[in-house]
């Protein structure tokens, strides 16, 4: 354990010396540690006055050229003063060890009592080298490799001096029109508990206070992706069983893994914007869940409840938020201007303001700032840590197990490694930009390599590129917005003209990189623009086709499905995206990625989930009558099911057993399953549990996901594959409003993906 300082000065700068040699080394006695750091916490808060303690609540973005002249005039100048005076407790979007070091420093030295700045930044699946997009690598089911991808982002980011993350996103989203759906682990709240954990546990370590690590921040809390139509912003109302068994578990795991920071949302929750929500942050989170950290409102939310009619104006948007719970403000402005008078005016207990800055600093402590606030600013360490060779190594690794082969009839993949003429058709396929995704704001334009580059790597065949046609065709007015190509069609004949003659036509279509996203929401969620013209007319003279998807949420593809041999989902794979779909399309990599979200057949078929409820009249009840839950003009099933995810080896699932049919309170069930690789080639299966509780006291899903592992198989190898079921395994949030096991009869079921399944049956005894 490190020194720690025993705080017994009248000003902090007295005792601290961040990094000099003068500190108040106090003796190891019984005290715990996290006593010892409340105390702390408590010497500090005390020689804080109520406008410094506010201050803690602030925080800007980046607001000058730090290199350049100081502001002298303006909004930047009010900043500039706020933060001499120490009014600021955080920074965001500034990145470098140059520029934090600089902004620290006047926080440092400058300040009365010099306590030093957190800086916060989205570094969402990468800071310079970057990972496959989140929905992508919920995409692996491999919790170990996502865990790894988010150690990656933290010491990179840590190398250029932040400390401070926006992410994980754990929204469960049911709606593939809204954008974001690219930013979270999809659709099911069990899948995406286990993904918040691993990336907490990746971007936090074992210890806030090392060299490599992050405070991660569970966003957006919460009901942001379940925003009616699929947009952005839009408003929010769920009963309380939706909210407690679908949209909060994966907060609760995050919470229980020990994020530091939580975000909440720009909706509203039922008629309350989540800002404002006091349900949400004191009673749920900060009460029920004893949460310890501290809360950051989403980029100027808390006047935004201005726009919702929830507040009249900033003082009072300032007024709701603190009291609801909210303790840090990003880019509002509303704290630092008014939390003091409403204190003084009795509008706000100052007692709330104490607690908000002490979760602060005790988070500032933890990472060690106080020891040395410029532990993040090392040019050297800077220089040798960013875009390393290792970190290229892992997001490769990364992209490769999120790949999903959606089809492959007459096994037109893998590709043979020579002999072959094979056409690549598509802007994507030699764009270096799209990979990488819309949240990438560190990384440099044309860093990922193409999948013309990765094929390039294989030199056994004859490789002929043509365009085809643009996706986009240009940015908007906005740079972080693309013009779609919806009537440029010139360069179809050579396209066409070049599969006429080839072996294998490999075709990579999508959407650009910045089509999804924050605010990018979409009606149609087709190939964009001319592509699926394209597709048909390149089809009319060479069907050995191979679809290689870029995308950002799940697309509706129905010509493709029913018509396309080979289909490949390669979403939007960062920095090493064409070398990871080369592998994959040659075969060098088996894949075993599953769907973390459900493909519609049509966008009118959204939101579409795979643990719907049952109904009155159920899905294919009644097929011979009109009067049941059906569409007249689509299938009620969806184009690919959540879990679906093929491979180059053949799986087959055989005996499924339980220990017993029976279980009481304090018991338990074992249930096995074999699984064999009935094929030639070695490869790795995400055998899939799921159960359904069949009579509650509030209607139960179909099915709902319980358990997951990966087995590998040696070609013709057979492996048993066992879960347990206990009491907290089929536990929900009740009729009763407290979460409970009821008695009764459950199906599990067991299989590849969640509509190809074994089932069984078994009883739960509440004695």
């Amino acid at each position: 354990m490190r020194n720690t300082i025993l705080f017994t000065s009248l000003t902090l700068s007295a005792v601290l010396f961040f990094g000099c040699s003068q500190k108040v080394i106090a003796p190891m006695t019984a005290i715990s540690a996290t006593s010892m750091l409340d105390k702390k916490v408590d010497s500090v808060l005390k020689l804080m006055t109520l406008e410094e303690k506010v201050g803690q609540l602030n925080q800007y973005n980046g607001f000058w050229e730090i290199t350049g002249p100081t502001p002298k005039e303006g909004q930047a100048a009010k900043k500039y003063n706020d933060l001499k005076k120490g009014l600021v407790g955080s920074m965001l979007n500034v990145k470098g060890v140059k520029d934090v070091k600089a902004l620290q420093k006047i926080a440092v030295e400058e300040t009365r009592l010099g306590i030093p700045l957190i800086f916060g930044f989205d570094v969402i699946h990468g800071y310079k080298t970057i990972s496959p997009i989140p929905l992508a690598e919920a995409a692996s089911w491999d919790l170990e490799a996502i865990k790894k991808s988010a150690e990656i982002a933290a010491e990179e980011a840590s190398a250029v001096g932040l400390n401070w993350t926006f992410a994980p996103m754990v929204d469960v989203a049911r709606d593939a029109r809204w954008g974001r759906v690219m930013e979270g682990a999809g659709e099911d709240p069990f899948l995406g508990s286990k993904i918040a954990v691993a990336r907490v546990q990746g971007f936090q370590g074992d210890d806030l206070a090392a060299r490599n690590t992050i405070l991660a921040c569970a966003k957006h809390f919460a009901g942001y992706a379940f925003a009616e139509a699929g947009r952005d912003y839009n408003t929010v109302d769920v009963s309380e069983s939706v909210l407690q068994n679908i949209i909060l578990p994966p907060f609760k795991a995050a919470a229980d893994a020990g994020v530091r920071t939580f975000m909440n949302s720009f909706n509203e929750l039922n008629g309350v914007p989540a800002t404002g929500s006091k349900y949400l942050q004191r009673d749920i989170l900060k009460g029920d869940w004893k949460f310890d950290g501290f809360i950051v409102s989403d980029w100027g939310s808390i006047n935004e409840m201005i726009a919702h009619g929830f507040a009249k104006d900033s003082k009072q948007a300032a007024e709701i938020a603190i009291n609801a719970g909210s303790d840090m403000d990003m880019e509002s402005s509303a704290y630092v201007e008014h939390l003091v008078a409403l204190v003084q005016e009795g509008k706000v207990e100052q007692r709330l303001i104490d607690d908000a800055a002490r979760r602060i600093l005790k988070v500032k402590f933890e990472l060690g700032l106080f020891d040395n606030p410029y532990k993040y600013c090392d040019e050297v360490y800077e220089k040798e840590t960013v875009g390393k060779a290792a970190f290229q190594e892992a997001v490769l690794d990364m992209a490769k197990k999120s790949i999903v082969l959606l089809k492959n009839e007459k096994e037109l993949l893998p590709l043979k490694k020579s002999g072959q003429k094979i056409t690549i058709i598509g802007a994507l396929a030699n764009d270096k930009t799209s990979p990488l995704g819309s949240w990438r704001i560190a990384a440099d334009d044309n860093t990922a390599v193409s999948v013309l580059e990765g094929m390039n790597m294989y030199k056994g065949n004859q490789i002929t590129y043509r365009k085809g046609a643009d996706v986009a065709t240009g940015r908007t007015q906005f740079v972080w917005e693309t013009k779609i190509n919806e009537d440029d069609k010139s360069e179809f004949a050579a396209a066409v003209a070049a599969a006429k003659d080839a072996d294998v036509v490999v075709m990579v279509l999508g959407e650009h990189g910045l089509q999804s996203g924050e605010g990018r929401s979409r009606t149609d969620l087709g190939l964009p623009g001319v592509q699926q013209e394209l597709l048909e007319e390149v089809y009319k003279v060479n069907k050995n086709i191979v679809l290689v998807l870029n995308n950002g949420r799940p697309l509706t593809i129905p010509w493709a499905a029913d018509t396309i041999p080979a289909i490949v989902e390669a979403w939007q794979l960062g920095t090493q995206s064409g070398n990871a779909i080369a592998q994959v399309l040659y075969g060098d990599y088996n894949p075993s990625g599953k769907l973390p979200m459900t493909f519609p057949r049509n966008v009118g078929q959204l939101p579409m989930y795979y643990n719907y409820k049952n109904t009155g009249r159920p899905i294919m009840n009644e097929p011979e009558s009109v009067f049941w839950s059906h569409y007249i003009d689509e299938k009620n099933t969806p184009q690919f099911a959540f879990g679906y995810g093929l491979s180059y080896s053949k799986f087959e699932y055989s005996n499924l057993e339980l220990s017993s049919d029976t279980f009481a309170k304090s018991g338990k069930i074992k249930v096995t399953v074999q699984v064999k690789n009935t094929s030639k080639v070695a490869g790795k299966e995400v055998v899939q549990l799921y159960i359904r509780d069949i009579i509650g006291s509030v209607t139960r899903p179909v099915k709902e996901l319980k358990g997951f592992e990966m087995v590998e198989l040696k070609a013709g190898e057979m492996k048993e594959v066992s879960f347990q079921i206990d009491q907290k395994t089929i536990a929900y949030y009740t009729a009763n409003n407290i979460w409970e096991t009821e008695a009764g009869d459950f199906n599990v079921f067991i299989g590849g993906s969640s509509d190809k399944t074994l089932e069984a049956n078994f009883t739960f005894t509440n004695k």
